[in-house]
């Protein structure tokens, strides 16, 4: 198969913001991020534990704002499995990002993500409805990361929300329902 057409149509592809009812969620830089793990409650599954060089943080991914910060410079002997902090905390938080591990990259109701690199090493994040960005028009090109290493990717538990983790940036976008 000559792959030239379908990298030259995800190269060219420009960058939207994913469709409704995904909207961006405003949150603070994150230098030296490392991994980030969505909580495993269901209460939960929509806080996001964020590891750094600097320590770990706690987003509310729905609202962008960090509940909880802890500075200390934790290595877990499972660097898939971190402890959470603030409304996190007493659980081990599963992360995905440097050291491995993985997200979700379905939703129940069929929201796909997908990492191409047409032109490796600069990665894109790929969103779609139908699950096939190869063959499907239901795709959106919603980042292309050229500066930092892409850590991870992926959706909470609930569907509800979308991360795109970087050595330099967190981004986040949720829906309601």
């Amino acid at each position: 198969m000559d792959w030239t057409p379908l990298r030259r149509r995800f190269r060219d592809a420009p960058l939207h913001p994913p469709p409704a009812p995904w909207r961006r969620v405003p949150v603070q830089q994150v230098g030296g991020l490392t991994d980030v793990g969505f909580g495993s409650r269901p209460a939960a599954s929509d806080l996001l534990l964020v590891a750094s060089s600097a320590g770990r943080g706690v987003f509310d991914c729905v609202s962008g704002e960090r509940v909880a910060r802890d500075h200390e410079d934790v290595h877990p002997d499972d660097p898939l499995v971190r402890g959470g902090i603030g409304p996190l905390a007493g659980v081990g938080v599963p992360m995905a990002g440097l050291w491995g591990g993985g997200l979700h990259t379905t939703t129940a109701d069929g929201w796909a993500v997908h990492l191409v690199a047409p032109d490796w090493p600069v990665e894109s994040v790929l969103l779609s409805q139908d699950d096939e960005p190869y063959q499907g028009s239901r795709w959106w090109h919603i980042h292309r990361e050229e500066g930092c290493e892409l850590r991870a990717f992926g959706f909470s538990s609930s569907g509800r929300t979308l991360v795109i983790a970087s050595a330099c940036d967190l981004i986040l976008f949720s829906r309601q329902g």
